[in-house]
């Protein structure tokens, strides 16, 4: 299902009612079914997880894990299937899309019938998704910090936020899947690089 073109754009930033501004596009249910462009970067953005040799990415033994744990995202979340991702020095991209999603609304205040008072199952929101990845790939760093001497880090693991993109159609699938693929070849160019 792709997203329609008239979806509401998020809000230019007013400091007298926001405090901070969000990046989602205001009232779009992130739990509904669609395809979804994530970035995760590390905090202050660090090189964590590998290095990239000859524009290929050579994973750490902290990059195998978070690929690892990626992998394990569709056994927690049932409705959930991952596609193109990647891990780089600093940053994980990855594609999501989000499957049996209509099986019930959200609930309101803890309800969680739907119209016919039959109990649901609920579909995890992206931002429920990410959450889990990320705190789970924390524990398993700190894990490896403990257990086999890994790097530590100060604070967080993750930045508090992460980058989404809703992928409103085949074309733009296409185009964020080959993003993906050539990302470790175009690292001396990137954005996420403090390097570059």
């Amino acid at each position: 299902m792709w997203l329609p073109q008239n979806v509401v754009m998020p809000e230019k930033y007013d400091t007298n009612i926001h405090h901070r501004r969000s990046i989602r596009v205001p009232g779009y249910d992130y739990s509904q079914e669609g395809w979804y462009f994530i970035t995760i970067c590390a905090q202050n953005r660090k090189n964590m997880f590998g290095e990239i040799v000859n524009g290929q990415m050579r994973l750490n033994n902290a990059g195998l894990m978070v690929k690892t744990w990626w992998e394990k995202v569709t056994n927690k979340f049932s409705t959930v299937q991952t596609d193109e991702h990647i891990v780089m020095p600093n940053h994980f991209h990855g594609i999501i899309n989000i499957v049996g999603a209509g099986l019930c609304a959200r609930p309101i205040a803890g309800n969680i019938n739907n119209k016919s008072g039959q109990s649901c199952r609920i579909a995890p929101t992206l931002g429920e998704i990410v959450n889990w990845f990320k705190t789970i790939t924390t524990n398993q760093y700190i894990h490896g910090v403990k257990q086999n001497a890994w790097p530590s880090f100060p604070g967080r693991l993750w930045q508090r936020n992460y980058y989404e993109h809703i992928i409103r159609n085949e074309t733009e699938l296409k185009r964020f899947r080959r993003y993906i693929a050539d990302n470790p070849a175009n690292w001396q160019t990137d954005e996420e690089n403090p390097n570059a």
